[in-house]
């Protein structure tokens, strides 16, 4: 699947650009030397981009002084409240992880993307199963609707920066929902599968799910979701490249 090219820092995923590995820190954001200690210890074993949880304004503020400390791009993770994305772009992060179906003020999403459009800073928008209140009775529709709607907000101020991600705790539903958002999108994916679990779980979970549409063609950029050490996580991703 041939997509268009998202500019995260000094990477680039999308087009004809190889596949990154990206993790998520396990530390308190707010505790800055913690958080960025773990970093380092990513970027000893090849992690592409890192992101770091944002839930609450402390958190926001302190993405600045772990960003002038790390070495590959900084991705801030956003859920329900509007201010904290507007603050991590003040910050210098290279990338929003964004949950619109958290947020539900419109006006709110597109002051978020016109401010990350002033800074050429990319959104990642998707769908998880755990946002609806109830499992709805044809969910990969119902998780390709929800995305779909997401772009259509940002793309509504002329926003196309934007990297899409559909996930689950479902193996055969996430790559279901992959493979149709897919035919209906040209902006990169971003590939996983949820609450995966411990590492013996999720080492099985992730690669059949990942794997499987990687030699789809879909997908450009990777994180294996496992419980406790982070460093596991990106291990895994490049051992999965490397077997494809």
């Amino acid at each position: 699947m041939k997509t268009t090219v998202v500019h995260i820092g000094d990477k680039k995923i999308g087009g004809d650009n190889p596949i990154l590995v990206q993790s998520m820190t396990k530390t308190d954001t707010r505790d800055v030397s913690s958080t960025v200690n773990q970093i380092l210890q990513l970027e000893e074993v090849g992690c592409e981009l890192v992101r770091v949880a944002v839930p609450d304004m402390e958190a926001a503020e302190a993405l600045s002084k772990i960003k002038k400390q790390i070495h590959i791009p900084l991705i801030a993770d956003i859920h329900f409240d509007p201010r904290l994305a507007i603050e991590s772009l003040r910050q210098g992060v290279d990338k929003l992880r964004l949950n619109p179906s958290n947020i539900q003020d419109t006006e709110w999403i597109k002051r978020i993307a016109l401010a990350a459009k002033e800074r050429n800073v990319p959104i990642r928008v998707g769908a998880n199963l755990g946002s609806f209140i109830e499992r709805p009775e044809a969910p990969v529709k119902a998780l390709v609707q929800s995305a779909l709607n997401e772009i259509d907000l940002l793309e509504s101020v002329d926003f196309n920066n934007i990297v899409v991600s559909i996930k689950t705790s479902d193996v055969l539903l996430t790559i279901q929902a992959n493979e149709e958002i897919a035919k209906q999108i040209h902006y990169p994916i971003h590939l996983g599968i949820t609450e995966a679990g411990p590492i013996e779980t999720s080492l099985i979970k992730s690669s059949a799910g990942i794997g499987y549409l990687l030699m789809e063609g879909i997908g450009n950029t990777i994180r294996y979701s496992i419980t406790g050490n982070p460093i596991n996580e990106v291990k895994a991703g490049f051992s999965l490249l490397k077997s494809l």
